[in-house]
């Protein structure tokens, strides 16, 4: 039997820029939430560098201890992070590094690093990866600038694949991202409202290591926070029922991960965080990235009160929760 207020919480991804789990966030892990996002903030998410303060502060012994306390009260949880290739690395001079020049390090040395990264992290009891940035952007590009693999899209595949091998090697979680791909985008949907360009055509390319990371073993992927009219004229790409079905007739069975629902609700000024949570749920989204700020206990109310009046089919939140419970177990950390 589920039971939809645990159900409500265990589609929750909440992200905090410290290391602190507040009252909230210990009640939220009591009352059935299963993930977490240990992240950065906006000035190292901007920068894609944790600060010098960070740096010199955060120890694997303070990861670990927030990690701990989170696994105290949830048991097995998918805790994750930015751990990029190229791009932001959350675990900053805690784990080993990559080449910067990856187009010229062989398959192998990348599955190799990447093995090493995430078994450090696995030790630390990250248990997630929302990496590696697939995204083949030949065109504008004000929001990844710094935290994509390259404009070859064969090349974007062979390195993010050698790197999602690794790390699922280690045990640890890929999240591969942005499904579709935002090849040429207008802004930066954490801040303003963004549109990929194109048609469905436009689109082929970048599906190139899309389909790289399905076949190389991801076991999440997130969808993209722009609208991406090539596969949906209507709604972003986390809240839209076409894109995730595309997803899934690439053959891809694991978890979906929606992108931050934060500026996804808001943005575009159509719905609230709440309304947009709901809006993923019922587009086939399974986990839900949002600020730990955001009143979590509103934001289950209203998951609730739309299956009260069936606007989401308790059933689809019931598969939502027991895919990311399935998948915390499955980490063994």
């Amino acid at each position: 039997m589920t039971n939809p207020n645990f159900d409500a919480y265990a589609v929750l991804l909440p992200a905090i820029d410290d290391l602190t789990l507040t009252d909230p966030l210990a009640r939220f892990l009591d009352e059935g939430g299963r993930a977490f996002l240990i992240g950065e903030t906006r000035d190292e998410y901007v920068g894609r560098a944790m600060s010098e303060a960070r740096r010199a502060t955060e120890t694997a012994d303070v990861i670990c201890n927030l990690t701990q306390q989170i696994r105290d009260r949830a048991g097995s949880a998918l805790i994750a992070l930015d751990q990029e290739p190229g791009g932001i690395c959350r675990l900053h001079g805690l784990v080993a590094e990559l080449p910067v020049d990856l187009n010229s390090t062989s398959t192998a040395e990348i599955e190799c690093i990447a093995f090493d990264i995430a078994a450090a992290a696995r030790g630390m009891r990250v248990t997630m990866f929302l990496s590696p940035v697939l995204d083949v952007v030949t065109g504008r590009n004000p929001w990844l600038t710094g935290r994509t693999l390259g404009t070859d899209p064969d090349q974007v595949a062979r390195i993010g694949a050698a790197f999602i091998r690794g790390v699922e090697k280690a045990g640890v979680v890929v999240c591969a991202k942005h499904f579709p791909g935002h090849h040429d985008i207008d802004g930066d949907p954490a801040i303003e409202v963004a549109t990929v360009s194109g048609r469905a055509g436009d689109l082929d390319p970048g599906m190139i290591p899309m389909r790289a990371a399905i076949d190389a073993g991801a076991r999440a992927m997130m969808t993209g926070p722009a609208l991406v009219p090539g596969m949906d004229p209507v709604m972003p790409s986390s809240l839209s029922a076409p894109t995730i079905a595309a997803l899934r007739g690439m053959g891809f069975a694991g978890l979906v991960v929606s992108d931050d629902l934060d500026a996804i609700g808001t943005l575009r000024g159509e719905r609230d965080v709440a309304g947009a949570a709901v809006a993923a749920l019922a587009a086939g989204s399974d986990l839900l990235l949002l600020s730990a700020a955001n009143d979590l206990r509103d934001i289950r109310a209203r998951i609730l009160s739309a299956v009260a009046d069936g606007s989401l089919p308790e059933a689809r939140l019931a598969e939502a929760a027991a895919r990311v419970r399935a998948l915390a177990d499955s980490t063994g950390v």
